[in-house]
């Protein structure tokens, strides 16, 4: 058994087969999930595990180039959104809309327990080299 990272058997697996330009989709429980992407759901209970935590620990894992975030967050989930601007330097904004419509481009879904409105975010993977 892995003593550090990612325990996740589920996540872990589809981590390593992420490529350049792949994307991640990490949503809160009440994201639609789109048919299509692998999915691992880590949502436990109501916040268990937090967006933040996910995060972090995706960040941990992946080379990440890119962050497409719902312009609502700013407004709606000021946490979640300086949570996300502290993360990614480059976080570009689309419409709540919009990013339900990009997310069914992703290669992975990772469902956290969040709670919280618009605490989701679409990475798109780099490379390491």
């Amino acid at each position: 058994m892995k003593k550090a990272g990612i325990l996740n058997r589920h996540l872990a697996g589809a981590l390593a087969e992420l490529g350049h330009g792949d994307g991640v989709l990490v949503c809160d429980a009440g994201m639609p999930i789109p048919d299509g992407p692998r999915v691992v759901d880590l949502a436990f209970r109501a916040g268990v595990p937090s967006f933040e935590e996910v995060v972090d620990g995706l960040l941990a894992e992946l080379v990440v180039e890119g962050a497409t975030a719902a312009e609502e967050v700013r407004e709606a989930n000021p946490s979640a959104a300086g949570l996300l601007a502290d993360r990614f330097a480059s976080l570009t904004y689309v419409s709540h809309e919009r990013l339900k419509e990009l997310s069914a481009g992703a290669r992975l879904v990772v469902r956290t327990g969040e709670a919280r409105p618009y605490a989701n975010v679409l990475l798109r993977c780099g490379v390491f080299f």
